[in-house]
């Protein structure tokens, strides 16, 4: 049998220019940064100072365990808080589920820098709390370092473990928690034997979404992290230093992070996949009447833990309506923070908008094409894609920054300081999400659909874009949706890349933050979080959905 013809036709194209796209604004940008943390800034010669100067300074070092230990201390406390949760609202009659899913939906779309600036005008030196108490006499924890940046990413995470184990729970067939409750088995135990070995594929995913999140965490750290000191933000400080920028360092800096993240992606993906199985169940749970002390408990610990996680966002709508008396709030409610800020509202409400709908545009046919290349289209070249999208899972915002910077601040290809540079750095960031859900529905869909309408006299790519196309849409929009508020939140690269006429909603939350101008601040945060909620039932309303899943 001689060999198959090379044809070179539409999806031959499409795989060309994906992969010219994906080399040029992430593989070879990811490879400039690496190289040069390998040279020495004074000489322009290749050497290991950079390396030297990081491990051989404690100060320097313990941001390695500091990132470790609060990603592997936030993991463990959501999939704890997010299980039981699960479990709870999965199983048993909790009254009022759909209004807990709102909150718990609301707490996770905001930006983490929102939910710690929160908890800085609850609980921060001149805190409301901490002044309340302080009055009476009574001294609080601090809000700063360690403890605080885990208490804003724990409650901010937990969500993701609770809607993939409620999702995973869906799925699990009843009789086989019934097969082994008739042998013997104690509610409790079965749950422990049986329920959780079931969930485990998705537990271990979301828990590696989790602790990937953690530690690339760049917002949290950066405004109530103060002495603990965590691998984004040196990368950023590094970059953009009071004293000048020392960028061959912050790409050392940089290397040993997207190092250490691959490493345990990696592992943590093998682990997963070693775990991995299919369940079909016809059947789902029932959810089973809960009475008594029992029903009282579960309902304190779901209610509670859902309304924990939402009070930064309610924090910041009530504050953003409070008066204010240069950083301090006071007593009575006015709309001067909304005036004050309004110019800026205004301008980056904007810029929000405009890049992110062409990012989000852009994000769907990426994802769209590069899912039907890896699932339809197997080769050495669509397998090499699937390699290089894992890269945005192991690289921070910042470093992604820092990365496009040093590509396209010179010729022949300048876009520093553009809006095209951050739209690029969102296609980026966000792209998985969209991506994961579109190679999930494609998996769904027969091919024969596709083959039928060719043999009707289709063309390939128009049997692909009026059939299969229009089949991914629910999947797609699923993903697309969440891709879409990350990326109107989207913070660490923006602060990179961003100058006074490409400044977004999140970036000018920050800033105002890092001013003491708490007023305009909670202002801007609020337009942001209602962006948000605005996006979220836009899309519920247009997709019939009253859940939201993952």
């Amino acid at each position: 049998m001689g060999r198959k013809r090379f044809r070179f036709d539409f999806w031959v194209l499409i795989t060309i220019i994906v992969f010219t796209l994906f080399a040029l604004f992430m593989v070879w940008p990811l490879a400039k940064l690496l190289i040069s943390g390998f040279i020495d800034p004074s000489t322009g010669e290749w050497s290991l100072k950079n390396f030297q100067t990081f491990f051989g300074r404690k100060y320097y070092t313990n941001a390695i365990f500091h990132s470790l230990y609060i990603s592997c201390t936030v993991t463990i406390l959501t999939v704890i808080l997010g299980t039981l949760m699960a479990y709870l609202t999965s199983t048993f009659d909790i009254k009022g589920r759909g209004f807990i899913q709102i909150l718990v939906i609301f707490s996770m779309m905001s930006p983490s820098f929102i939910g710690a600036y929160s908890w800085v005008i609850l609980l921060g030196r001149n805190g409301l709390v901490t002044n309340f108490f302080a009055n009476l006499g009574i001294s609080l924890p601090t809000i700063y370092g360690f403890h605080g940046i885990v208490l804003v990413l724990t409650l901010k995470l937990y969500s993701f473990i609770y809607f993939y184990v409620s999702g995973a729970i869906k799925k699990v067939d009843p009789s086989m928690l019934e097969a082994s409750q008739s042998l013997g088995c104690s509610p409790a135990r079965n749950v422990v034997k049986m329920l959780i070995p079931l969930v485990l594929p998705s537990l271990l995913a979301a828990a590696l979404m989790v602790f990937m999140t953690s530690i690339a965490d760049f917002g949290t750290a950066m405004l109530i992290g103060e002495g603990y000191r965590v691998l984004p933000v040196l990368v950023y400080r590094a970059f953009m230093g009071e004293n000048g920028s020392n960028a061959n360092f912050a790409a050392a800096i940089a290397f040993v992070m997207v190092a250490l993240t691959a490493c345990l992606y990696f592992l943590q993906k093998y682990i997963i996949n070693k775990k991995s199985f299919k369940m079909r169940s016809v059947k789902t749970i029932q959810k089973r009447p809960i009475k008594g002390f029992k029903a009282v408990l579960a309902h304190i610990y779901v209610y509670g833990l859902a309304l924990l996680s939402v009070l930064p966002q309610m924090t910041v709508i009530v504050t953003a309506f409070l008066k204010t008396k240069g950083s301090r709030f006071v007593r009575g409610f006015s709309l001067d923070s909304f005036r004050s800020a309004w110019k800026t509202i205004l301008s980056t409400t904007r810029n929000t908008y405009l890049y992110g709908a062409t990012a989000i545009v852009l994000i769907v046919l990426i994802a769209v094409f590069v899912a039907y290349l890896s699932v339809r289209k197997r080769n050495a070249l669509t397998s090499l894609l699937d390699v290089v999208t894992v890269f945005p899972y192991i690289i921070s915002g910042s470093i992604l920054g820092i990365m496009l910077l040093l590509c396209f601040n010179t010729k022949p290809l300048i876009l520093s300081g553009s809006a095209a540079i951050i739209i690029v750095a969102f296609i980026i960031r966000r792209l998985p999400h969209t991506l994961r859900s579109s190679v999930g529905v494609l998996y769904q869909i027969s091919p024969s659909t596709e083959e039928a309408a060719i043999s009707l006299g289709s063309s390939p790519q128009k049997a692909f874009f009026k059939v299969t196309f229009m089949l991914m849409v629910p999947g797609i929009a699923t993903g697309a949706i969440m891709s879409w508020v990350t990326v109107i939140n989207e913070l660490s690269a923006s602060l990179i890349l961003y100058t006074g006429g490409t400044k977004t909603l999140s970036v000018a939350v920050y800033e105002q933050v890092s001013r003491g101008n708490y007023g305009a601040a909670a202002a801007i945060a609020s337009i942001l979080m209602l962006t948000t909620i605005i996006s979220l039932a836009v899309f519920m309303k247009a997709t019939g959905s009253k859940e939201y899943t993952m």
